[in-house]
């Protein structure tokens, strides 16, 4: 069942399981997740089901609503995005099956012909001798390390920035070029590793500076403020 993580700083003060469409956020005590801290609003947001997907909703709050340090009136929710309310974050956790494994034993997908053809490729290629098993994704710290040098980037979203709830700190570049919250993401998709910009033009690719998404390749060197990170996989 997804689930909210309510954290002060590093610690996690509660856990709230989504069990209800709606789950009300603020300082009023008839809220679902009471917060009393007088920069929160008494009814501040609300996580909601709709269909598959869970939403979050600013309603209407004094200092506003963030998803990965970004404001919002209302933005879909991903496994381990990070919702901001004041100096208190939400993190949800998604822990629900894959579609392609909800459906269970007793489920017969019909497949079309050219992808019953491609599935047969992969299996015979997974078996024979020569396979080789996916190389995993790692970030080498070449500059600015803050605690480890090597990172494994495990599951299928890592984030980069100063904040202690991410994966991979970094360090700020300067007096005057303080590094954010939530710098960058690294998701692992189907094509691919891709480096996802959290603050837009912060991340620095080989050299360019990266607006949206941009897909990785092995060597890739990426700058944060002040910490140079490689890609690589091995």
């Amino acid at each position: 069942m997804p689930k909210l993580l309510l954290k002060f700083n590093a610690a996690v003060i509660k856990e709230i399981p989504l069990d209800k469409p709606a789950v009300t956020v603020g300082r009023k005590a008839d809220n679902d997740v009471v917060i009393d801290n007088p920069a929160i609003s008494g009814h501040h947001c609300k996580i909601v089901q709709k269909g598959d997907t869970y939403y979050v909703e600013d309603l209407e709050s004094t200092n506003g609503t963030f998803v990965n340090e970004k404001r919002i009136v209302k933005s879909g929710l991903h496994d381990q995005d990070v919702v901001g309310v004041a100096k208190h974050a939400l993190v949800f956790i998604d822990d629900r099956p894959a579609p392609e494994e909800a459906g269970g034993a007793d489920k017969t997908m019909v497949l079309a012909p050219d992808k019953q053809e491609a599935l047969a490729k992969a299996a015979a290629a997974a078996n024979a001798p020569s396979a080789k098993a996916e190389p995993a994704g790692w970030m080498r710290v070449l500059k600015g390390v803050v605690a480890k040098s090597e990172y494994e980037l495990k599951g299928i979203s890592t984030y980069i920035g100063k904040s202690d709830r991410v994966q991979i700190p970094i360090a700020d570049g300067g007096f005057f070029n303080r590094a954010p919250e939530v710098a960058a993401s690294v998701h692992k998709k189907a094509e691919g590793w891709v480096l996802k910009a959290v603050k837009e033009g912060y991340p620095v690719l080989n050299g360019q500076k990266v607006a949206d998404t941009a897909p990785l390749t092995d060597g890739d060197i990426i700058e944060c403020g002040g910490t140079t990170l490689q890609f690589f996989l091995k």
